[in-house]
């Protein structure tokens, strides 16, 4: 592989910038839009280059045939070698250093500091394929040079980065994108429009479920004794980044269970609520919610918990009743996440995915398939005329979410899941993973303010970062 460019001195036009002049660098908002509508192949900088990004690359430029990959960014720049014991055969594939990327775009420039590719402008768009606690710096540097991003789900790490993304992508005018696949789905677009022509009625209340146990190594932080060698191939200081330093462990934190660690991660909540729980948000146009509480088992003060309950209460809607709430629930637990007694006799609890609980009727949405409708009979009629037939139109548009994202660009219109979009389900999903780390407390939100009725809790809508890796931006 190519000589790899690593740490460079930050220039003040990068980094020392002040909040309003983030807001203010790239120049008058609609000129971007149309500039944009002129471009024809896009020239995209990566930052993340295995793991989903090896996925974001390859999905955004149409592994090349349709855009071009002119930068690679990765603080892992071995080709292959061992993998965490825990990955499946697909997380393996795509899990090996940035090697494969390198091989797909051999014309890429390769980095391991997004730092030191920020230096240069020939791009015109990003993707930010990170662990989770780098999501808000990097993309917010790409803003402040007017370059249209892409950023991972979860958005951010924090509500308070969330909050400030969303503020800084619509003032830039470029075009954002989450990467939160079942957005485009044609099982959760279907789902909206039923929930929205009243099919069921108005909801009582959601739920949406993980009944499997997390996808990091068991028992993990009894695995953090010790340290490791750094292998000379990883740049472990440009991982831990704006986080607080650890000791390199081998398949502990690089390059998948970081997941779990509050440092870097946000655990189960935070690694699929912005995929399960997008389609509740979406079709109930649910604002901020109001309060929320959790109950969790299997946390300390440094990982996740190994499962949890959220339960969120939200203002009214269009198509929900006064006092609506709706539950997150994760992990393997002795209880069903629902009460079986709200449910028709003989239903199954599917194993995930989101119910709606409405005054006609009960749907379960999934990204891959129609909304199935219960009691099954009652619904009969409809399933097999309108709603195949509003499925098969949906499904013959054949969205790509991650090809959403350039052809907006193209068209100098914004992407389904712009920041928008994507920020205020991102900060629904961050309050969660806050309940989680103070359970057992009714938590009162003021979504103005960005506090709680709770210090503790308050305390955790920010995040400290390391010296010498502080953007402007998020001081405040």
């Amino acid at each position: 592989m190519k000589n790899v460019t690593s740490t460079s001195p930050l220039t003040r036009r990068q980094f020392g910038l002040s909040a309003a002049a983030w807001v203010g660098l790239a120049g008058a908002l609609p000129g971007r839009a149309r500039a944009s509508s002129r471009l024809r192949r896009l020239r995209i900088a990566c930052v993340g280059a295995a793991g989903k990004g090896w996925d974001d690359l390859r999905g955004v430029s149409g592994e090349g045939r349709f855009h071009d990959i002119v930068a690679l960014c990765d603080i892992d720049h071995r080709d292959g070698g061992e993998q965490p014991p825990n990955l499946t055969a697909v997380q393996r594939a795509r899990s090996l250093g940035i090697g494969a990327a390198a091989r797909m775009f051999p014309k890429a420039k390769l980095y391991a500091d997004y730092r030191r590719m920020f230096e240069r402008e020939d791009f015109d768009a990003v993707t930010v394929s990170t662990p989770d606690h780098m999501h808000a710096t990097v993309a917010l540097t790409a803003l402040a040079m007017g370059k249209h991003v892409f950023v991972q789900k979860p958005l951010t790490q924090t509500v308070h980065e969330s909050r400030v993304l969303r503020e800084v992508a619509r003032a830039k005018g470029v075009v954002t994108h989450m990467g939160n696949q079942y957005h485009s789905s044609t099982g959760y677009r279907c789902a909206v429009q039923v929930i929205r022509s009243g099919v069921i009625g108005k909801v009582r209340e959601a739920h949406s479920f993980l009944t499997t146990k997390p996808v990091w190594l068991p028992n993990i932080k009894a695995l953090a004794v010790g340290e490791d060698p750094v292998p000379k191939d990883i740049h472990w200081n440009e991982w831990i980044g704006v986080g607080q330093p650890r000791s390199y462990k081998a398949h502990l934190y690089h390059n998948f269970n970081w997941r779990a660690w509050k440092e870097y991660g946000t655990g189960s909540l935070g690694d699929m609520g912005c995929h399960v729980m997008d389609v509740v948000v979406w079709a109930l146009d649910l604002g901020a919610p109001t309060a929320l509480r959790a109950e969790i088992s299997g946390q300390d003060e440094l990982v996740y918990p190994d499962a949890s309950t959220v339960v969120y209460e939200f203002p009214t809607t269009p198509y929900t009743h006064e006092g609506f709430r709706y539950t997150w629930s994760d992990g393997v637990k002795k209880e069903q996440p629902i009460d079986q007694s709200k449910l028709p006799e003989g239903f199954k609890i599917p194993g995930g995915g989101s119910l709606f609980i409405g005054d006609q009727g009960i749907l379960h949405a999934s990204p891959g398939s129609p909304p199935r409708l219960y009691p099954q009979e009652k619904f009969h009629d409809y399933t097999v005329g309108p709603l195949k037939q509003m499925f098969a139109d949906l499904a013959a548009e054949k969205l790509d979410h991650y090809l959403e994202w350039p052809n907006a660009i193209l068209a100098g219109r914004p992407a389904n899941s712009s920041f928008d979009v994507a920020g205020p389900l991102n900060e629904t999903v961050m309050l969660g993973t806050i309940a989680q780390r103070v359970p057992g407390r009714r938590l009162v939100w003021d979504a103005a303010g960005l506090r709680f009725n709770d210090p503790a809790a308050t305390a955790l809508v920010r995040r400290q970062y390391r010296p010498g890796w502080e953007i402007d931006a998020l001081r405040a």
